[in-house]
């Protein structure tokens, strides 16, 4: 008996020491916690500076350790496709729980676009902030691989296009219409003789809509767009997206793969000609649908950036051209650039997949046919205006190739919007600043 109650003595004693040691890790690892948070400013909103011009950054850090973090702030620039540029660095002190702003300033630039990592290291901390910048994107040339068969290629293409009735239809859904919309659901006949559909979404009363024709993104599946009071919008799935894969369904990951070593069965060339058939739905229905075909803006964002340049390009009944983050814009410097990535990314990633499954298919019999897709391509002949939004951080569609489209355009009334700190998308000033682009180019109240 006399054993159990020292037992029971012992580990009561041992509980109490125990108790206290953790009170007291518990608390030496309160003291030791915190954080660090860096906001990076440019020295312009959207990051772009002229040559001009020192490239300027502000960070501002703020410590909530309890105690002071020494050490420093190393910043690297390199080229879009990582090539080391420059290096320097500067001593940090952070008293506890404090803030600090660190002024960099970097060496001037020649036209294109740069990546700067700022990294820190400091007593309890460690990390690397990433951003890009620009220098005179409007002076970016890049060069073209036209082939010389590029324009009757897509000449007969559309004339195979024109030979294939259309067999528009259209009815409305009612249960997708609302007190203030009718929606549509459009059919219609494509190359090859393939059905595709859209969504066509019009304002109850009132006539003569001015049309904003949304085509998609990557096997993105299109739905009715409620969000225009004053415009009709029309969203088309081209072959293989949304409603319109009855005949052509591949998976995410396999769609721009699909006959890609042959120009001629490459899905591309359908879904460019879907993009096409579409304007001929708009116009074809005009007076039906009350719909204005004087007034058509082509708008996408990723592959649907390929889409609109295409479609403002090829058919001169397209009177505006926007777009966002257009994909495989300039394919030969984007393979390049993408190729350049520590870590393989898409969609570069499948192009290498593909090449490295299938002998004797390789990079430069890609390129070959995607030189007849490129839409930097058709740049030349877009004659309508054009607004193009980009992210800065974007790796699916680098900024140098955005660009070296861009200043191809035929049009010198173009406009761009950039965002410093997106990636694969822009943010919603962008959309609205579209939205009221738009309407004064249409001379809407």
């Amino acid at each position: 008996m006399r054993l159990l109650r020292g037992f029971k003595f012992y580990i009561v004693t041992l509980s109490i020491i125990m108790a206290g040691c953790y009170s007291t890790f518990a608390q030496d690892d309160k003291e030791d916690e915190g954080e660090v948070f860096i906001e990076v400013k440019p020295g312009t909103k959207n990051a772009i500076f002229k040559g001009s011009d020192n490239v300027e950054f502000k960070l501002k850090v703020k410590s909530t350790y309890k105690e002071n973090q020494d050490g420093k702030l190393t910043y690297n620039v390199l080229s879009d496709d990582f090539k080391q540029l420059s290096t320097s660095s500067m001593p940090v002190h952070l008293i506890k729980n404090s803030s600090e702003t660190y002024s960099v300033s970097l060496p001037k630039r020649i036209p294109g676009f740069y990546r700067v990592h700022f990294m820190f290291n400091l007593t309890s901390y460690d990390d690397t902030v990433k951003r890009v910048f620009g220098v005179d994107p409007e002076q970016i040339k890049t060069t073209l691989h036209k082939p010389a068969d590029f324009d009757s290629f897509w000449q007969g293409t559309i004339d195979t296009l024109k030979s294939i009735k259309p067999e528009f239809q259209f009815t409305e859904d009612k249960k997708k219409s609302t007190k203030e919309k009718v929606v549509y659901l459009c059919e219609m006949k494509s190359w090859e003789g393939i059905t595709i559909r859209g969504w066509l979404t019009v304002p109850k009363g009132g006539k003569n809509y001015p049309i904003l024709y949304r085509v998609p993104g990557y096997t993105i599946d299109m739905k009715p767009d409620y969000d225009k009071e004053d415009f009709a919008v029309f969203t088309i799935n081209v072959r293989g997206n949304g409603n319109s894969r009855d005949v052509i369904a591949p998976d995410y990951k396999q769609y721009n793969l699909v006959n890609i070593e042959s120009r001629d069965k490459y899905i591309y060339r359908g879904a460019y000609m879907d993009c096409l058939r579409g304007v001929d739905f708009l116009a074809a229905n005009a007076a039906k649908l009350r719909l204005n075909p004087e007034k058509i803006v082509v708008e996408g964002g990723s592959q649907g950036g390929a889409l609109a340049v295409f479609v403002a390009a090829m058919d001169k009944r397209v009177k505006l051209c926007t777009f966002q983050v257009p994909l495989y814009a300039d394919m030969h410097d984007s393979y390049a650039i993408g190729s350049s990535y520590p870590v393989d990314t898409w969609p570069t990633l499948v192009f290498h997949e593909y090449i490295k499954k299938h002998n004797g298919f390789t990079k430069e019999k890609l390129l070959a046919v995607w030189d007849y897709y490129d839409p930097q391509n058709f740049a030349d002949k877009v004659k309508s205006k054009v607004l193009m939004g980009i992210g800065l951080l974007d790796e699916f569609c680098p900024p140098r190739c955005s660009f070296g489209m861009f200043n191809k355009f035929a049009n010198t009334s173009n406009e761009y919007f950039v965002v410093a700190d997106k990636a694969h998308e822009v943010n919603f000033t962008y959309f609205t600043f579209q939205y009221y682009w738009l309407k004064e180019d249409f001379r809407m109240p």
